[in-house]
């Protein structure tokens, strides 16, 4: 009894743990995980990601929550550009340069 129970924890350990090394990758193909715009103010400097900006950034849904995301550009963007944000969960489907007229008001 004490084998199939330390069995069924390890086992409960490794997957937890692969979600969370794997994450992004279990959001993209995930058919339940919702997918929403977050509106991000560029505010912190980019990491060099082989050749790509990458950022991480606070930014906030349609209702008005907070969310954290991370996405990657080409080209370097201005700090205080407004980008909105594609998100499934901890995947970046796209991005796109707004206006400040079209982030949301609260």
């Amino acid at each position: 009894m004490r084998k199939i129970f330390i069995s069924i924890l390890i086992a409960v350990v490794a997957m937890v743990s692969l979600y969370f090394v794997f994450r992004e990758p279990f959001d993209r193909f995930n058919p339940w995980t919702e997918q929403e715009y977050v509106y991000v103010e560029v505010q912190e400097e980019p990491v060099d990601d082989d050749g790509r900006y990458k950022y991480r950034e606070q930014g906030v849904t349609a209702s008005g929550k907070t969310k954290r995301v991370v996405f990657s550009a080409s080209t370097r963007l201005e700090q205080g550009a407004l980008v909105k944000v594609l998100a499934k969960g901890s995947y970046t489907v796209e991005y796109q340069l707004i206006q400040e007229d079209e982030m949301p008001t609260y």
